[in-house]
């Protein structure tokens, strides 16, 4: 068995000042080895902060820059911490991407309402400017040169794991000494079928019936982006990645390569890393499914 993730311990007096963004309940406080840290609380039954340490280790897996995040406890209430990435130097600041878009798209809107102008091509046209760099101190992949190369493997994770969460606040430039960085990818925990009970995830994994199987399950993942502005609904996570794919092929290869390379065994071990007072194994069994999945289609676009 392999040995389980560090679990860290929030003292009681350590919050700092609340943070807004999100729905979640969540606060900043600095801890002694890993600096600035948010922790977040997990909703019960949630799944989240399984579900949000995975998906960092599995970036790791792929070799994509990201956020990192360590299960923790605070007030016994069970949760996950991350430390910042903005750099510890002055002056790092993090520009979320509706505030990027709305610099450069016309009348984007900064609610909910409608959020159709979050297309896969105002993405990409705001990430391929020139003035974008690399996150900061990631040394990325044979032939992955630019922040737009990188940004495909943020899509390709999303299609993976069936993270539906992508939306405009969800990926970010970092600003540091008249530079624009991509930010790692970061926030994931909506992903790998974290929220459904255990009763259904027996279900879908030991049914007949096509239609409520856990290949329907991961065919539903809805990505946050769209492919045209007015479009009703958002594009599936996979689609949203083979739009991708076909504006960068020799990135999407580059990607594809590296998630052939990991197996079922190298997530299993992850998934065994995790106590399991936090995950159940129809969940694990589960979530593997859906990364298994996941995997197979995308690697059969690898031409």
């Amino acid at each position: 068995m392999p040995e389980q993730f560090p679990l860290i311990e929030v003292p009681l007096d350590a919050p700092e000042a609340d943070e807004d963004l999100g729905t979640k309940e969540k606060f900043w406080f600095r801890h002694h080895d890993l600096g600035r840290c948010l922790f977040k609380k997990a909703r019960p039954n949630t799944g989240e902060d399984w579900a949000e340490k995975i998906a960092a280790e599995l970036c790791e897996l792929l070799g994509l820059p990201h956020a990192d995040y360590e299960l923790a406890v605070y007030n016994d209430e069970n949760g996950i911490i991350s430390p910042s990435f903005l750099p510890s130097q002055k002056g790092g600041i993090l520009t979320l991407g509706n505030e990027v878009l709305a610099r450069i798209v016309s009348n984007y809107p900064q609610d909910s309402k409608d959020l159709s102008q979050h297309t896969i091509d105002n993405v990409f046209n705001a990430i391929g400017d020139a003035s974008v760099n690399l996150p900061i101190d990631w040394t990325p992949p044979e032939r992955i040169s630019y922040a737009t190369e990188t940004f495909v493997g943020y899509l390709l994770l999303d299609a993976w794991i069936g993270n539906s969460d992508r939306h405009h606040e969800n990926w970010a430039f970092i600003s540091l000494q008249e530079k624009i960085y991509l930010a790692p990818t970061y926030d994931h925990a909506s992903c790998l079928g974290r929220n459904e009970p255990d009763s259904k995830r027996k279900s879908r994994l030991t049914t007949k019936d096509a239609g409520f199987s856990v290949q329907a399950y991961v065919e539903k993942c809805n990505s946050a982006l769209y492919a045209r502005v007015g479009d009703k609904k958002t594009l599936k996570t996979f689609n949203a990645f083979c739009e991708a794919q076909q504006r960068h092929p020799d990135a999407a290869r580059v990607w594809l390569n590296n998630l052939a390379r990991v197996s079922s065994n190298d997530t299993l071990e992850l998934f065994e890393c995790i106590p399991s007072n936090r995950i159940s194994q129809t969940a694990i069994e589960f979530a593997q499914k859906i990364l298994e999945l996941n995997q197979t289609k995308l690697l059969d676009t690898l031409v």
